[in-house]
């Protein structure tokens, strides 16, 4: 598989590990931060969902339009778990300031 697949598969891993947080506190009926929102409001919880999905559908496309997937193989799940994992810590370490 050519090198540019693992970096996209990279990319669309973050993606989806950005969308769970947006749209699971979007259908929870919570605010929550989006980058949309003005300066230190929440977005309301329509607005998380809506990014939420957004998040997902680029993942989505990235996933099915840039080399096949094959969870299983080495590249493929390397390269997805690495993507979720920086995102996450990325995400946790940003918006930990925001839970307290």
């Amino acid at each position: 598989m050519p090198w540019i697949a693992y970096i996209a598969h990279f990319i669309a891993a973050a993606f989806l590990t950005n969308g769970i947080p947006h749209f699971v506190n979007g259908v929870s009926g919570r605010a929550f931060r989006i980058p949309l929102a003005q300066q230190g409001r929440l977005g309301s919880p329509m607005a998380n969902v809506v990014w939420g999905w957004v998040n997902f559908l680029i993942a989505f496309l990235l996933f099915a339009n840039i080399g096949p997937l094959y969870i299983g193989t080495p590249g493929d799940t390397i390269f997805v778990a690495a993507g979720m994992l920086v995102a996450g810590v990325l995400l946790a370490r940003f918006f930990e300031g925001s839970a307290r």
